[in-house]
């Protein structure tokens, strides 16, 4: 066929010689005639209407020979076992308690909540990394591999036909059909891999900062006040003008920072000057009062205590906070009192929370009221 030659509509327009073809392809055929048209036909029609010019071609190993076994089992395995990783790092996440409140680390320096981020990173990563790993050996031993090069035109009905025809013979030379272990290995993987994706998406499902989680603590009413070591305290265990650390009787409550709280015993001295803030007249028991340990002013531990001056220091910027007026600063940087606990006994005589702290305790922020 020569470059001049034209070819009346519906007629083969040169599909049955070899060598390009030339003239405009919807003009060539009707949408009826491609649609009987077999998808290999269509495939090979439409490459040599887009100028393909094959160079190479290796059909990749033969089918259910030893080499191409081997090949899928190598292949199914990275999909495998990072489907598995996947869904490793969903059990550690789900364990987190997102999902399942029941079921959560136990916060310490140390174990498994130690691990939790590490172990989700590590298995995360390693998920992905396998499933590139798989992709990899998929296409280099399993797909067939053609080398071709081609002109660029303007798309039209023809081009979609052929071009459609062109993918569904992709999925085919894949092999995905035939070759299950690969197929259930690739689902397997692709469920624990989309299900690891989704799981930042487990605030949405589950908010873990619900509620007022900046303004409140573990101290809430009955709750008692316990050493670091656990033991409860009665009033008369300390002398007077002594300090004690003292947190929350509950799990973890040793370990919460926020709820950490200075437990002091006046002399008698100072309970005579002692000016409790407004509202907070009956908030301590007797001659004990009990303060956030945090500072206002930046959150670092306040627990030197001068009994002589009734004053508490906080050993970062040097603010100090007058416990016989409330614990309000007296000087440094801070602006805001010690959020003062309110206390009281129990039946069998230990010292218990009345509630929580009625203000958030730590450093300032903006939308936090100076007093």
């Amino acid at each position: 066929m020569t470059t001049g030659e034209t070819h009346r509509a519906g007629s083969t327009g040169g599909a049955d010689v070899p060598g390009p073809l030339h003239g405009g392809p919807d003009d060539d055929y009707t949408p009826e005639q491609l649609a009987a048209m077999p998808r290999e036909e269509l495939d090979r029609l439409g490459a040599r209407y887009d100028s393909v010019q094959i160079l190479h071609v290796d059909p990749g190993p033969e089918p259910g020979s030893p080499v191409e076994r081997r090949a899928v089992r190598q292949v199914a395995l990275a999909f495998g076992i990072a489907g598995l990783a996947a869904f490793a790092a969903l059990v550690v996440y789900v364990g987190s308690g997102w999902f399942l409140p029941d079921w959560h680390w136990t916060i310490s320096e140390g174990g498994w909540s130690a691990l939790f981020t590490p172990l989700v990173g590590a298995l995360g990563g390693l998920s992905l990394i396998l499933v590139g790993v798989g992709l990899v050996l998929y296409t280099k031993k399993l797909l067939p591999h053609e080398t071709a090069v081609q002109d660029k035109h303007d798309g039209s009905h023809f081009d979609r036909v052929t071009t459609a025809a062109t993918l569904v013979g992709g999925l085919h030379n894949s092999g995905l059909a035939r070759r299950k272990l690969l197929t259930r290995s690739l689902v397997f993987m692709g469920g624990g891999v989309g299900l690891m994706l989704l799981m930042p998406l487990g605030g949405l499902i589950k908010n873990p900062n619900k509620g007022n989680p900046l303004g409140t603590t573990s101290w809430a009413r009955g709750v008692r006040l316990v050493r670091d070591d656990g033991s409860p305290i009665r009033p008369g265990d300390q002398l007077p003008g002594s300090l004690e650390t003292v947190f929350p009787a509950v799990p973890g409550g040793n370990r919460e920072a926020d709820a950490a709280t200075m437990l002091i015993r006046l002399r008698p001295e100072q309970v005579a000057v002692d000016r409790p803030r407004e509202g907070q007249a009956d908030f301590g028991y007797g001659d004990y009062v009990a303060y956030s340990k945090i500072c206002t002013h930046a959150g670092c531990p306040v627990s030197l205590y001068e009994q002589e001056t009734s004053r508490i220091l906080c050993p970062c910027h040097q603010s100090q906070f007058d416990v016989t007026q409330g614990a309000k600063p007296v000087f440094g940087p801070a602006t805001r009192p010690l959020p003062q606990l309110p206390i009281t006994v129990d039946d069998q005589g230990y010292f218990v929370a009345r509630s929580d702290y009625i203000e958030a305790v730590g450093p300032t922020y903006w939308n936090r009221e100076r007093i």
